[in-house]
């Protein structure tokens, strides 16, 4: 059966996002022998350029796999059932490292945050005075399901500076489009993915371990395999990966990084901030909410909005993307049906949100929504 023709859309989702036309026609390039010598050089570029990007000389590798999957690698190659852990949450992906951490056996000491709220630093402190056998801490530092950015500088210095534990890093929707420098904020693992910033669609994740973590390696006990980072350091020495690799999406990620690269990645940090005040700037305007309580931690990746009481959310956001082209992500875990996002990362032009507001304008008053 044919497959519906998908329709030129303005892709407002906090990924996938949209590709550039030189880097769909980069990955439609011809394959390649994975275990040969063009692979050994393309598989070297980008594992340098990434650690550009990642601000680290420590080491660092690619998964063919979504960004969870770098999640999972994160707890199996530092942690042992038993091992006791706080796992920061304040939304949906808070919750999913929670649980991957529960279900390779750690013991979780789980602190809640209000979805909406940002992580409070201070919290951290007072739980790691009270137990010293806490061996690691992990933390997603954007949480794209509230459109909040957490204070991963100032949670590291506790962390790190004062307690000198493990920090784990979930920066699936923040590396690449703000400001995360790897080695500068004393970062053990960060885990991030291929289909946020990095404007190449879904399938590759990235993951960088420092010496610290390489320490906690040989004393971790959690099953692995697929992501065991010992089998993809072995084979990257011999410029390969341990299983077949995503060629083509490598093809994209290595003209993607160039892009980053050229345009510099201070230039990048900036785009996305203005970007992101434009967004939250015009929805307000229009008489929206933001979900995001404090403002100043909202996050210039993806801007989370209130959906309003009096519409018909499934309505709303079926005649943006039927009527208008934009397709918006809805709300996850307890905001579904509660809330709407608008993406604004990778390969994105204040241009695109000026037609997102303009449509918006156009459709909440067809759904009842006066302002």
């Amino acid at each position: 059966m044919p497959l519906t023709k998908i329709a030129q859309q303005n892709l407002r989702t906090p990924g996938p996002t949209p590709i550039p036309d030189d880097i769909m026609e980069e990955m439609s390039l011809p394959m390649i022998n994975h275990r040969g010598p063009e692979f050994k050089e393309l598989i070297e570029a980008t594992t340098d350029g990434l650690k550009q990007v990642f601000m680290t000389t420590n080491d660092l590798y690619i998964l063919t796999a979504s960004g969870t999957g770098a999640l999972e690698s994160s707890v199996v190659n530092t942690l042992s059932p038993g091992d006791r852990v706080i796992a920061c949450t304040a939304g949906s992906f808070g919750d999913r490292y929670v649980q991957i951490a529960q279900t390779y056996g750690a013991d979780v000491l789980r602190m809640d945050f209000e979805w909406g709220d940002a992580i409070d630093p201070e919290a951290i402190r007072a739980e790691l005075r009270k137990d010293p056998s806490i061996k690691a801490v992990l933390v997603t530092h954007n949480e794209t399901s509230t459109g909040v950015t957490h204070d991963l500088e100032a949670i590291s210095r506790i962390v790190k500076s004062e307690f000198d534990k493990l920090l784990l890093v979930d920066a699936v929707s923040s590396l690449g489009c703000l400001p995360l420098p790897v080695d500068g904020w004393n970062c053990d693992v960060v885990a991030t993915g291929s289909q946020k910033g990095f404007m190449i669609p879904p399938g590759l994740a990235f993951i960088s371990i420092s010496a610290r973590g390489w320490e906690a390696y040989q004393d971790a006990k959690m099953p692995r395999f697929y992501f065991d980072l010992m089998a993809a350091e072995r084979s990257l020495q011999r410029g390969q990966t341990p299983w077949t690799p995503n060629v083509a999406l490598l093809y994209g990620l290595r003209l993607g990084l160039d892009r980053i690269i050229s345009e510099g990645l201070e230039s990048v940090y900036g785009r996305h901030a203005s970007i992101g005040e434009y967004c939250r700037a015009g929805v307000k305007n229009l008489g929206l909410q933001l979900l995001a309580t404090d403002e100043s931690r909202a996050s210039n990746t993806v801007t989370a909005i209130k959906m309003p009481d009096e519409i018909d959310g499934g309505k709303f956001m079926a005649m943006m993307r039927e009527d208008e082209g934009v397709v918006l992500a809805g709300g996850q875990g307890k905001l579904t049906g509660h809330c709407f996002r608008i993406g604004h990362l990778g390969w994105v032009t204040k241009e695109d949100i000026t037609e997102v507001l303009e449509a918006l304008e156009r459709v909440l008053p067809k759904v009842g929504f006066s302002g």
